[in-house]
């Protein structure tokens, strides 16, 4: 196995840890970790977790550090293989025959070729990162067909013939775990499981993120955070959520609000499910004043 120990000038995990901090992603030793051994074997990343904890950020700041495009795949229930390799541009076909008349024409030349993600990741693997992303939401016969596009990093187009990769593309999977992927899939892939950031780093985050918000927000904002999520809710409030709240208080504050009252009026940022709102709301006044105190 071909193994890179310097990627970009990344010749550790530690390395990695602070080119994302400038790319205002603070990853801890595991994630900065599981990164950096993805890149150095040349194996896809694989980051499971709830929604909301930084998976597809990752992934966004990994391409930001290695100076590429992202290529985004997203994933949902009967996903084929056209949406996610390539298809023919079958009107423009149509066209160039009746255009074409009596002559011969090729019409399965380059400029009929409809890109999709993984083809485009296959042309250029060293100036794109591929993020295949929520592929729990797939069906098996979608995961089936990755498994032997992560084994070989090689498509078939009849037409056209094999296309394979130069070099072994950056590929980051992401899944919120809604069903088990296969073990096939996860032995192909360096696995980091991401669960929510401690109340430390959360509120690090939500600085870097949203500078306008002053430290005791942040700390007020990630501890109301920390207590919803402990809440029965059909939709806990991720780190995004919590930046948003963040900025959203401190919007309505500058306009007038009181503080308490700001981090009430501006809930609908951090819970966006009618039900929860209506099962937190008797609760709202005391969660808020304990994570403000």
């Amino acid at each position: 196995m071909p193994v890179r120990s310097n990627i970009v000038g990344i010749d550790s995990p530690e390395a990695l840890e602070k080119a994302l901090r400038a790319a205002y992603y603070l990853a801890d030793d595991g994630i900065a970790t599981a990164s950096y051994l993805s890149l150095a074997l040349g194996k896809p990343l694989l980051l499971e977790g709830a929604p909301g904890v930084g998976k597809t950020e990752a992934a966004k700041a990994i391409a930001a550090v290695l100076g590429r495009r992202l290529i985004r795949l997203q994933c949902y229930e009967g996903i084929d293989a056209s949406a996610a390799l390539y298809e023919w541009n079958y009107p423009r076909q149509m066209l160039a025959i009746r255009q074409a008349g009596e002559e011969s024409i090729d019409i399965y030349g380059e400029s009929f070729l409809i890109e999709r993600p993984m083809l485009a990741a296959l042309r250029a693997p060293d100036a794109t990162v591929l993020l295949i992303d929520e592929i729990d939401r797939a069906d098996q016969e979608f995961e089936a067909f990755l498994l032997e596009f992560l084994s070989d990093f090689q498509i078939s187009i009849p037409e056209r013939g094999t296309i394979r990769a130069a070099e072994h593309p950056v590929v980051v999977l992401t899944s919120n775990r809604t069903r088990d992927l296969h073990e096939a899939l996860r032995r192909r892939c360096v696995y980091h499981w991401i669960d929510y950031p401690n109340a430390e780093r959360e509120a690090r985050i939500v600085m870097m993120r949203a500078s306008s918000v002053a430290e005791a927000t942040a700390r007020a904002v990630v501890a109301a955070v920390g207590r919803l999520r402990r809440e029965p809710l059909s939709k806990a409030p991720g780190v995004a959520e919590a930046v948003d709240w963040a900025e959203a208080a401190t919007l309505l504050h500058k306009g007038g609000a009181r503080w308490p009252d700001a981090f009430k009026r501006s809930i609908g940022v951090a819970l966006k499910d009618e039900e929860d709102l209506h099962f937190i709301s008797p609760r709202l006044d005391a969660i808020i004043a304990e994570a403000a105190a």
